[in-house]
């Protein structure tokens, strides 16, 4: 069969809260996709995950928007696909039908939820399939936004399940480990709150969250406030491999979201065989099985959170046992390969027929 070449249209590349772009571009790469990258900026961040140097995806960027052209004529790519329904699928569809060639794209969160684009139907209407993350914003775009169920396909962002995997590092007293930005949406001062009450209720554990953001500063105020410096450490961010050092120490998972598409962080925490206590917002409810790979919760509720936690930090067994399910459920329903090959499948498609 010959290679696919797919040019990727992107806002930023690479970004450390955007790990599943890398890896998803490396597993591509990998298949034998011949692929080109167009970011349509560069990134602001010093930290970046090892896979982009790793998977040569350094080599295979372009930031200059006057050198896309260029770089199209000279590629002939078959396909192009944006990440997010908003400046990137825009270039993209623009791209395309410069060149005459298809362009998927992948809906995400806030370009479904905060930022859609006012032309989100045309914008799905023009491209040969619309991806996204969940089943639950496959129903927000069919409802918010009239596109058609049929075009859209739902491919969760994927978790390299061979390399998040449990290593047995487990020591010391139980470790709460959060990976988000430090963003509003994510609500991790409800973290905080759910520590203080267990602090008070005399549960023994260290908390760690891992991720940066403008919401830090009153994060650490709250930290002190509520005497937690010696049991919560804001981390910061860090890459993939420091990531996984986290996941593998973990006896819990946990994210207090208001809103979310498909955290890719719970599919990292799950692969490494750690259950989870999250809010029942988004593709969480199809990602974490409640009372099996780990406890959903109302938004808001940082007694709920903590009752969840609780239950979790005071009874290893339930944490082996959630954590054995979690890992299953990773490996048949999230792994990368699995949803590449469903990405691979959807573009072979769309490639064919606009080549009859």
């Amino acid at each position: 069969m010959t290679p696919l070449r797919v040019a990727y249209v992107l806002r930023v590349f690479p970004k450390i809260s955007e790990t599943f772009v890398a890896s998803e571009l490396a597993e591509v790469r990998r298949r034998g996709v011949e692929v080109r990258i167009l970011s349509l900026r560069r990134p602001a961040e010093d930290v970046r995950h090892e896979i982009v140097a790793r998977a040569g995806l350094d080599d295979l960027t372009v930031y200059d928007p006057r050198e896309f052209p260029i770089i199209l004529r000279e590629f002939q790519p078959q396909l192009l696909h944006a990440h997010f329904a908003t400046a990137a699928t825009a270039k993209a569809r623009d791209l395309a039908a410069e060149i005459g060639i298809p362009f998927t794209f992948t809906a995400h969160r806030y370009d479904v939820y905060e930022k859609a684009p006012a032309d989100f139907a045309d914008r799905a209407a023009a491209a040969g399939a619309v991806v996204t993350v969940s089943e639950a914003n496959l129903r927000h775009i069919v409802k918010a936004f009239g596109v058609p169920a049929a075009r859209i396909h739902v491919i969760p962002c994927g978790v390299d399940t061979e390399r998040f995997q449990p290593d047995g590092r487990r020591a010391g007293p139980p470790l709460i480990v959060c990976v988000a930005r430090l963003v509003p949406f994510k609500r991790v001062e409800l973290l905080l709150e759910a520590c203080a009450i267990l602090r008070r209720r005399g549960v023994e554990f260290q908390c760690a969250i891992v991720g940066d953001g403008p919401c830090r500063d009153e994060l650490e105020t709250a930290r002190i406030r509520l005497d937690l410096a010696r049991t919560v450490e804001l981390a910061g961010a860090a890459e993939q491999a420091r990531v996984l050092g986290w996941w593998r120490r973990a006896t819990a998972a946990v994210l207090p979201s208001d809103s979310e598409g498909m955290p890719v962080s719970l599919m990292e925490a799950a692969a490494c065989g750690v259950p989870a206590v999250a809010t029942a917002v988004g593709g969480i409810p199809e990602l974490i099985e409640d009372g099996v790979t780990g406890f959903l919760t109302t938004p808001g509720d940082a007694e709920g959170l903590a009752g969840g936690l609780e239950r979790l930090l005071r009874d290893p067994d339930l944490v082996a046992r959630f954590g054995a399910a979690a890992r299953l459920r990773a490996e048949e329903h999230f792994s990368l390969p699995r949803q590449v090959d469903r990405l691979l499948s959807v573009w072979r498609g769309l490639v064919g027929e606009a080549e009859r």
